[in-house]
């Protein structure tokens, strides 16, 4: 990510983030061995490295860490500082105009935040490799399908009222949707648009669609990234155990879970999810990131 500048990191932020370098950490993050149950588009599934049902693949999510975390905190509290925050609904909504010296200063600390997180990434997908080929005898085929990142601000050009226009545009919990031929799809999906992962809960499917020239029109480039909570992390620890979730999933899915915690299992049951299939039917259904294969989880691995 271009822009980066660690003179506008704070020693903070990069005290907590140089011990985590390599790690999931906790919350909705993982690391799950899929299945591939089913192709939509074999052609384009082709190009993303997709050959048949039945196919394993690995999917990561995790982001920035400590580094990320603390970056927030240290500009929203300068913001407040300089902007004052009384009149919004939440503190976290503070802001500060884009070309302002501050406005700068976040962008650059938050493009070493994005750079941290691809490194990270990375670095696991590595290790991944490694055991594969230690317990598999080979990590042979297992390539790099896409990285991407879901709580970002990137400029860009859009067309807006007619116009064309550069703009800084903040996606959270969205994915980049581009269609087939946009300067910023890799060259090797050129033809087919740009590679969206989204992911459903630890005990459902996830889903690799791909991105489209209607998301350019209508929303910014953008669809969703996963499927999303229907309840909070305290609902959620109210109504399950991580024992109970561990046993249901193995028992009634043959889904084997590792987590660090009981209490991280509970805050992310299942049940805790909206229904990724219906995330996925809306995006497929408006023409915002279409369907190309559904995966399913063998084995997940909580931070």
């Amino acid at each position: 990510m271009p822009g980066a500048d660690v003179n506008a990191v704070s020693e903070r932020a990069l005290s907590r983030g140089i011990p985590q370098l390599g790690t999931l950490g906790a919350g909705n993050h993982f690391l799950e061995i899929q299945k591939v149950d089913k192709i939509y588009d074999k052609k384009i599934a082709k190009t993303f490295g997709i050959e048949k049902e039945g196919q394993v693949t690995v999917m990561i999510h995790c982001g920035s860490r400590g580094l990320g975390h603390q970056i927030a905190s240290d500009y929203i509290q300068k913001m407040e500082q300089k902007y004052g925050y009384k009149h919004l609904a939440d503190r976290e909504l503070i802001n500060a105009p884009i070309q302002s010296d501050l406005g700068k200063d976040y962008y650059a600390a938050m493009c070493c935040a994005i750079n941290y997180a691809f490194a990270n990434r990375q670095m696991i997908a590595h290790w991944t490799r490694d055991v594969f080929k230690k317990v598999m005898g080979t990590s042979e085929g297992m390539n790099h399908v896409f990285d991407q990142t879901h709580n970002v601000a990137k400029f860009e050009e859009h067309t807006i009222n007619g116009e064309k226009r550069k703009v800084c545009l903040h996606r959270k919990g969205a994915s980049r949707s581009f269609g087939p031929g946009r300067k910023e799809v890799p060259e090797v999906y050129k033809d087919t648009g740009l590679p969206i992962l989204l992911p459903g809960s630890m005990g459902t499917s996830s889903y690799i669609l791909v991105g489209t020239k209607k998301a350019e029109e209508v929303s910014f480039g953008s669809t969703a990234h996963g499927a999303g909570r229907v309840m909070s992390r305290h609902e959620a620890l109210s109504r399950w155990r991580g024992e109970q979730v561990k046993n249901e999933l193995k028992q009634k899915k043959d889904i084997e879970i590792k987590s660090a915690s009981w209490r991280g299992l509970a805050e992310e049951s299942p049940g805790a999810y909206k229904s990724i299939s219906e995330v996925v039917r809306v995006s497929h259904g408006v023409g915002i990131g279409n369907m190309v294969a559904k995966v399913i989880p063998l084995a997940v691995l909580k931070g």
